[in-house]
């Protein structure tokens, strides 16, 4: 159960703080732990007692990992230096450079109502809240079977640890549904963490080759998110 004195922000960072890797990954595999860079904790901190400064509980939202250009340098998912300036309000010395995936979910989020509304509701988080590089380029955590072996019981732990938030186990949803659904709908029929996933197309997907179709995804998000939010 979790700690009614804690708030919800206060455990993501106590979660953050204490991530660690899983050893012995594949030859060629790096971590992207954004976390231990001293000012992006700053800037976690700021967003996460800002948005988070309650015990209410919220839906948990999963995308793959944390990639280079959004999570893996603000160190909140699909949340780019740029979003989180002008959309959270957190000013950052970060490379305002931006990332599809962000573009996308604040795209949408500003519809839903805007960034405090949403996260009121919603942690946005991922399968593996680490994220990885080979050969100097993004990485899914389901690419090369061997890192999915060795990284099934650092993502079991690390979800049981986020549940313990204060999160709501009657449904989640899942952004991406091809394997990322695949794996994490496995996973949930073993250990039975959640009595429903919705799942969603995944918004790297959606801005890199249905960009023409963002109004038509927009509106299934805003239907999904606001179904999951009443259940």
């Amino acid at each position: 159960m979790p700690d009614a004195t804690v708030t919800f922000g206060e455990s993501v960072l106590q979660f953050y703080a204490r991530l660690r890797a899983p050893r012995d990954l594949p030859r060629g595999v790096a971590i992207m732990n954004p976390h231990r860079d001293r000012r992006v904790r700053a800037y976690v901190e700021e967003f996460f007692r800002k948005f988070y400064g309650d015990t209410a509980p919220r839906v948990l939202v999963f995308g793959i990992n944390p990639g280079r250009f959004g999570a893996g340098r603000t160190g909140v998912m699909f949340t780019d230096p740029v979003a989180l300036a002008s959309e959270c309000g957190i000013e950052n010395e970060l490379e305002k450079r931006r990332e599809l995936s962000s573009e996308f979910i604040y795209d949408f989020i500003e519809h839903y109502g805007g960034a405090r509304d949403f996260y009121r509701r919603f942690f946005l988080t991922a399968v593996s809240p680490l994220g990885f590089v080979r050969n100097g380029l993004n990485m899914n955590y389901y690419d090369d079977r061997e890192l999915l072996a060795r990284l099934k019981p650092f993502i079991l732990r690390t979800l049981r640890e986020q549940l313990a938030f204060g999160a709501r186990t009657d449904a989640a949803i899942v952004l991406g549904t091809g394997e990322n659904y695949r794996f994490l709908a496995a996973l949930n029929a073993e250990q039975r963490f959640f009595g429903k996933l919705l799942a969603l197309d995944h918004p790297r997907f959606i801005m890199q080759y249905r960009r023409k179709r963002l109004a038509e995804y927009r509106t299934k998000y805003l239907e999904v998110f606001a179904a999951a939010a009443q259940i």
